[in-house]
């Protein structure tokens, strides 16, 4: 340490209240981490080379701090002047990036002193709770978290004090979910995610998401609403959850894609009379093979797909007549779920091809689900309802960091809101006036 200290101190890097401003030399840099390496010293973990520098650091910080808390530097003449003055020195260990860091802290006679690089109490960086909260998005239980930080960086948290490191981000999901949205969105797809959640015992609980897109084709995620358990998804949750949209400033929404969800339809409909609702092509195809035997999935899709690629309505129906006439014998569950579905199903048959791409799937959500399954099935199952949002909040908010995929969304999604304001008469076009 003595020697590392020593090289820092050399006139070349000055470690002072002006090290913020200091041009860190790479000769010096390059000097350091020789010497480790000769003397045996690691770069990082508890005792490291990165440990020795953050010590040296968060210490000059603090004297810095000092030095403006009092109106002059250690040793200044200016002290003797009998008023508050420094008083000796504390020990307190941190949890760093580079490990646990013992550090001295100042302290002055009338304690007054605030530091704010290490706040009094601090116990962690706000990198470590970073780390946390990254790890938590990505699926990693407490107990998983405990001995990550344990095994990389020798530093023991307890699961009490991740999750109380998780819970700040609980202010952040209320403001998220209750933040002004856009007044129009040309599509928005809603689908459901099941959670265990333990209330008394352990239930599947739906989770939904709304995901709408933007009028520049961007991705937007409205909210996470949880449903309870064997709620059947009725028109008057549907309901709620639709005014509470509405009330967060959208006026209007061209269509919305979902899953079949019961009571939806009817409450759209009361919400924004002009919207069309969509059922998911693919989620019907899906739960048509629930009903047929596996020998028969190949021929049932190939049957399918002249109904759901049909140029007109009236030629989707005449082949559904003739796919009814084929399978109604062995499977008619399967004729009944696309009767029931009807309705909701042929409204993409009028649009564009552009358009089709993109709304005939809830793909774009389902690819999102996925992830969001990965987070919760790391879980298990969750004590809390609570608990369960806190886990999809922060791997939502986890997706796409660098904003690298933004751009291959926004490619996808123009030519089908050029179609999108074409059909639906300048709806688009009158919303960005």
């Amino acid at each position: 340490m003595t020697n590392v200290k020593k090289l820092v101190q050399n006139p070349v890097v000055e470690v002072g209240a002006s090290a913020a401003a200091a041009a860190v030399d790479a000769r010096v840099v390059a000097e350091l981490v020789a010497r480790a390496q000769a003397e045996g010293t690691p770069v990082g973990g508890e005792g490291g080379l990165l440990a020795q520098l953050t010590k040296l650091v968060l210490e000059a910080s603090l004297q810095g701090e000092m030095d403006a808390h009092l109106g002059y530097a250690k040793h200044d003449p200016a002290g003797r002047d009998g008023k508050n003055s420094r008083n000796g020195k504390r020990s307190k260990t941190v949890l760093t990036e580079a490990g646990p860091v013992e550090i001295e802290v100042p302290r002055d006679r009338d304690s007054s002193f605030e530091p704010q690089i290490v706040r009094k109490h601090q116990r962690r960086l706000d990198g470590i709770d970073g780390i946390v909260l990254s790890l938590s998005a990505k699926g990693l239980t407490t107990g998983e978290i405990s001995a990550h930080l344990a095994e990389v960086y020798g530093a023991s948290v307890s699961r009490d004090t991740i999750s109380t490191i998780t819970d700040r981000v609980l202010e952040g999901m209320a403001e998220w979910q209750s933040r002004p949205l856009d007044e129009i969105y040309p599509v928005v797809f809603i689908d459901a995610l099941r959670v265990k959640i333990r209330d008394g015992q352990v239930a599947n609980r739906p989770i939904y998401l709304a995901l709408g897109v933007t009028v520049d084709g961007q991705r937007d995620f409205l909210g996470l609403w949880a449903g309870e358990h064997g709620e059947g998804e009725g028109a008057k949750y549907w309901l709620r959850v639709l005014t509470e949209i509405k009330n967060r400033g959208v006026k209007d929404v061209l269509m919305l894609v979902c899953d079949g969800l019961k009571g939806l339809p009817d409450s759209v409909a009361v919400t924004w009379p002009q919207t069309v609702v969509q059922t998911c092509v693919v989620h019907l195809l899906r739960n048509s093979f629930a009903y047929a035997g596996r020998q028969h999935w190949s021929q049932i899709a190939k049957d399918l797909k002249p109904v759901y690629t049909a140029p007109t309505e009236v030629a989707a129906f005449d082949r559904f007549a003739e796919f009814s006439e084929k399978w109604e014998g062995r499977y008619p569950a399967i004729v009944r779920l696309w009767t029931s579905a009807w309705a909701e199903f042929v409204p993409f048959l009028a649009f564009d091809i552009e358009i089709r791409k993109v709304v005939c799937t809830t793909n774009a959500i389902e690819s999102v689900n996925a992830r969001l399954r990965r987070a919760v099935n790391a879980r298990g199952h969750f004590p809390t309802e609570q608990a369960a949002m806190k886990c999809l909040y922060m791997a939502l908010m986890g997706l796409d960091p660098t904003g690298q995929g933004r751009g291959a969304w926004v490619r996808r999604w123009k030519p089908a809101l050029n179609a999108f304001d074409i059909h639906f008469d300048g709806r688009l076009t009158a919303a960005n006036r």
